[in-house]
């Protein structure tokens, strides 16, 4: 084609019902090597001590970048229309804080 219109592909994704349920986490853990970043979305609940992992996710570094730089663009976005994010925490803000606040747990 001698066109200059650029050639859009489309690419239909499906969602089944269980994955739209989505999983919750409240916490990430975020490790990496030379090929890859490991994601593991953890839940934690109060007055448990043992935590598992809910879901992993494998992307290879550029996928990871492009991960960092859409959760930018969409923060940015969200902070425009809601006001900004308070991150709550101690001296590191990137390390959640491991207390849910309210009176303690009895038995």
């Amino acid at each position: 084609m001698n066109d200059n219109k650029q050639q859009t592909q489309q690419l239909n994704i499906e969602l089944s019902e269980e994955v739209a349920q989505g999983i919750y986490s409240n916490l990430a853990v975020i490790t990496h090597s030379s090929s890859e970043f490991v994601l593991d979305f953890v839940r934690i609940m109060p007055g448990i001590p043992k935590a598992n992992v809910k879901s992993r996710i494998i992307l290879t570094p550029e996928h990871a970048k492009r991960l960092l730089l859409a959760l930018q663009d969409n923060l940015k976005k969200y902070e425009s229309v809601h006001g900004p994010i308070k991150v709550s925490g101690g001296v590191d803000p990137r390390i959640p804080p491991m207390t849910f606040g309210g009176p303690a747990a009895q038995a």
